[in-house]
Parts: structure tokens; sequence; C-alpha cells
């Protein structure tokens, strides 16, 4: 089996809780939230992981920690064999690892045009970019936009049409790997399917390593071969697509799933109610931070931490998991 194209062990990431002279009067633990609290994956070359939890779980700090926006209080990234937390020139690295950002209008210059924006990677990092004209069409052709766009400005754009360029400039220079946070987000359904079908089919043909940060989970059987479910900052399960959907085996994970809508109006669902809300950062549980809201919470629950536990293709992190016959 070949070396996986990214791993990550017992990440964490940080943010001040207080600042100034109140950051003074208390012990350092107490200064700092844990937004990532100890994440370790791996991803395949090739795959598709989708990052799934409800907002506030981790999923857009964990895209950015990945990509050197957030710096590591712990643990280690590596990225083809390069260790990211030992502060690498991230102007290369990011040659092989492109970031499809959510609000695909905002992070478009509004001074530039389609043409510019998709040469813009060409003249960040001093690559030969042949005759401008030609090479921004033909980017733009591979994600479904003909040469009437190239003139126009991000303003003109519908949102299906500004995440194709922001597709295109993703794809410019030929990445290993693409962080998409949120692709589909802000998009019709059938905007959403042609930008589903663009994205498979690039990985089809380049074999591109993809990470899908998103809450839409109508999409995750149609792009993801792995999903990992996030919860206050801690990966609570991960697994095929199709094995975490259909047999959940945390609780959080089922809550999720069963809130899914289903398309099928005939189709029969028990939908999962948790109670209460998500914890503040600043005010974890103890134990198994999901306890307080868990349906199968036991004695051991509020005081143990479960660890992410592997059983074939898939891992959970509960003492209770779901089987089969529960």
């Amino acid at each position: 089996m070949t070396a996986p194209i990214l791993t990550l062990r017992d990440v964490v990431v940080e943010f001040p809780a207080l600042r100034g002279i109140k950051a003074l009067m208390v012990p350092r633990d107490a200064r700092h939230v844990q937004a990532l609290n100890g994440i370790s994956l791996d991803v395949q070359r090739g795959e598709t992981l989708a990052i799934v939890g409800e907002s506030g779980s981790g999923k857009t700090t964990l895209a950015r920690a990945i990509n050197g926006l957030l710096p590591l209080a712990g643990g280690e990234i590596w990225f083809n064999d390069i260790a990211l937390h030992q502060r690498p020139d991230w102007h290369a690295i990011r040659r092989q690892m492109a970031m499809m950002f959510q609000d695909p209008v905002g992070s478009l210059s509004p001074r530039k045009t389609v043409r510019d924006l998709v040469l813009e990677p060409f003249a960040i990092h001093g690559q030969a970019v042949g005759t401008p004209s030609e090479t921004a069409q033909r980017l733009l052709e591979d994600a479904g936009l003909n040469a009437d766009f190239l003139n126009r400005y991000p303003h003109q754009l519908s949102g299906g049409q500004a995440r194709r360029v922001g597709v295109a400039r993703a794809l410019a220079l030929n990445p290993a790997m693409v962080l998409a946070d949120e692709p589909t987000a802000g998009l019709d359904v059938s905007v959403q399917g042609e930008i589903l079908n663009l994205m498979n089919g690039i990985k089809s043909e380049h074999g591109l390593t993809t990470i899908i940060i998103t809450h839409n989970l109508n999409i995750l059987r149609h792009i993801a071969d792995r999903i990992a479910v996030m919860y206050l900052g801690r990966i609570v399960e991960i697994g095929p697509v199709t094995q975490i959907m259909e047999q959940p085996r945390h609780p959080y994970t089922a809550a999720l799933m069963s809130a899914n809508p289903e398309p099928d109006p005939t189709a029969r669902r028990d939908r999962i109610i948790l109670s209460g809300e998500t914890p503040a950062l600043t005010a974890r549980p103890s134990g198994c931070e999901f306890h307080p809201r868990c349906p199968r919470a036991g004695a051991n629950c509020s005081n143990v931490v479960p660890e992410l536990t592997t059983a074939g293709a898939r891992a959970v992190s509960c003492h209770y998991p779901i089987s089969e016959n529960t």
C-alpha cells in the first residue's frame, strides 16, 4: 500500500480565551481554548475525504491548519513526506496544495478580470504560462466555462460561475491535493450537481486528492470516498461513506444522518432529536464531550475520554457504539 499523501498526528489548535492583564492572572491552560483537540488521520492519494459536523465543530479550522493558515499548538502534519509542523517553505508547498474558499465571489478580487484571476497562480509562483490567453481559455474550459467569460469581472458572475472560476484557479498549477471549503454553499440544487460532476470528472482524470468541508450531507454519496465526523474539535467517527451513512456507530453521527432530508416521500426514518446545545469551547464537558446530549450515555462516559478505536475500515470514539442489533 502506498504511503498517505497527508498524515495528521495528535494535532492541536488553540485560540486565546483571555488577553492582556487578565491572561496573566490565570494559569496558562485557562488562557486558551482548544479548537482542535488531538486530531489524527491519514488521507490516501486520489481519495476524497469529506469532513462533516455542526457549525463550530472545527471543520474549517482543520482545513486552515492543514493549509498553514493557523499555527499548531501541538501535533504533527505531514504532506508528501514534508513536515508542515516544522515551518517549511509554504510558498512552494501551496503549489501542490490548493484551496477553494467558501465564498466563491468574495474570494475573487473585484478589480481583476476572470482572465487575470485564473492566470494569477502562475504569477505568484513564477511559473511559465505559455500563451496567456490560450492558457486562461483552456483552464476555463476545463472548469466548464467558455472564452466569453475571460473579460468579465466577479460581480458579473453567478454563484455557480464564480465557483467554476475558483475551480480553475485551484487547478491551474496541477496540485496534488485540493482543500474545498463548502464547495456547494449558496448554490441551487442543479448547479450543485454540475459542480459535483465537475469535481468528480477532475478527480477521475487527474487522480486528484480532495478534502471537502461540508454541512451538506446530501452530496456525500456523490463525491466522497470516506467521511470524518467532527464534534467539538475531535473526530468521533471516520470510515467509508456508505457505512457511515447507512450504519453509523457513533450516536452523534446517527443524529446527524437522521436529520438529513430524505428525497423519497414514502421512506420512513426515525428522527433522532438531541437534547441541549453544543457546549462552548470554554466549557467542555468532562469525559466524552458528547455525553450530556447522548441518548446512550453510561456511567463512565462523564469521566473517561473514549479512544478513537479502529475496527476494519472505520474507527469510532464511543464507549457504547451502535451495533446492528441496537
